[in-house]
């Protein structure tokens, strides 16, 4: 028998590789002449760096500006002359001193810092996972720290972060590295909200990343003008929203293409070729619910495996119970301990008894 395992991280509590060695370990104590092969997984969100280093990827480690300014050590992912880079190693909620939100201040400029860091290594083509940010500023620290000016009614560089761009008034792009213009960006998202309005990045987004009912229209005020000063069609855009409006500024400056970004991971770690022969799959992530079919990882790894008529098992969590799927089976951590937070704290025996569960049932 084989199975594949390829589960996305558990946001919070372990990572993708972790929680697939615990489920293969509880396969193992009921079936142990199973052939497990062990995928790492991430949909373009946090975590989605660990799956392409196991996909022949080489990290490459840089001191970077957090979100509010703080330094921060990050890694970008280098294979020839492709450059991958996880956006919330540097800007992301993760990064965050004491996890302490700042939703008018926290800024992109780190995550331009990596893309300068990718340039420098001769990267021809960058692909942008943008999940997890802890930004609403439009992508315009990043365009900072790629050498746009952003000044003020006085000439002044406005200060960092989505609040301070109400008081932009020009936007200098000719101080741009030049090598922008000879590299191919793709953003890798499944988020199709535009910049503005009520599916906007700040009025959607803003409130998890700690923006208060004024901070959300604070921020969609400093964005709709920001977008104002660049102008084009790039505000309506599907994906324009994503990471704060990062996807805008990608679109707009950076000429960016976007792609699924569980898609474009899942043809990165060859998950077709690696799933030939399999009886079954193996797939996860914190919590299933109504957002999971709009492009998270367990839900791109379904389709992939319904093509492929291999039936398909999710581990989580906890899930939805109105959710309707194709999944030949869902395993719950809180059916075994209700206690979310212990959950959270100490998932290995409790995804260990679920891989022992599945197993038992085959």
């Amino acid at each position: 028998m084989k199975i594949v395992i390829a589960p996305d991280s558990f946001k919070g509590s372990a990572t993708s590789s972790e929680i697939a060695s615990w489920i293969a370990a509880g396969i193992h104590s009921v079936i142990p002449t199973c052939e497990i092969i062990k995928i790492a997984i991430g949909d373009g969100g946090e975590g989605s760096l660990d799956a392409i280093l196991s996909a022949g990827f080489k990290a490459n480690e840089c001191e970077v500006a957090g979100p509010v300014g703080n330094l921060v050590k990050a890694h970008i992912a280098l294979k020839d002359d492709i450059a991958f880079i996880e956006m919330a190693q540097a800007s992301g909620l993760s990064q965050l001193p004491g996890g302490v939100k700042s939703a008018l201040k926290s800024s992109s400029f780190g995550a331009g810092e990596l893309i300068l860091a990718a340039l420098n290594k001769g990267a021809k083509k960058i692909i942008l996972a943008v999940g997890g940010s802890a930004t609403t500023d439009a992508g315009a620290g990043a365009l900072q720290a790629l050498g746009a000016k952003l000044t003020d009614a006085a000439g002044n560089e406005i200060a960092r972060g989505g609040g301070a761009l109400i008081d932009c008034v020009k936007i200098d792009v000719s101080g741009l590295d030049p090598r922008l213009t000879q590299t191919t960006f793709v953003l890798a998202s499944d988020v199709k909200n535009p910049l503005l309005g009520s599916e906007g990045a700040a009025r959607v987004f803003s409130p998890q990343k700690g923006a208060s009912l004024e901070e959300v229209e604070i921020l969609e005020t400093s964005l709709a003008h920001f977008a104002s000063l660049v102008g084009g069609p790039h505000v309506s855009a599907p994906g324009a929203g994503a990471a704060g409006g990062f996807g805008f500024m990608a679109y707009a400056f950076l000429s960016a293409t976007a792609e699924s970004g569980i898609d474009l991971i899942l043809d990165l770690v060859q998950f077709d070729r690696q799933i030939v022969g399999a009886d079954y799959i193996i797939t996860g992530e914190g919590r299933f619910d109504s957002q999971s079919s709009q492009g998270k990882a367990p839900w791109g790894i379904l389709q992939r495996a319904m093509k492929s008529s291999i039936p398909t098992f999710l581990v989580c969590g906890d899930a939805d119970a109105h959710q309707e799927t194709g999944f030949k089976g869902i395993y719950t951590l809180a059916s075994i301990e209700p206690d979310i937070k212990k959950c959270i704290a100490n998932p290995a025996p409790l995804v260990t008894k679920i891989g022992a569960a599945i197993a038992a049932s085959l």
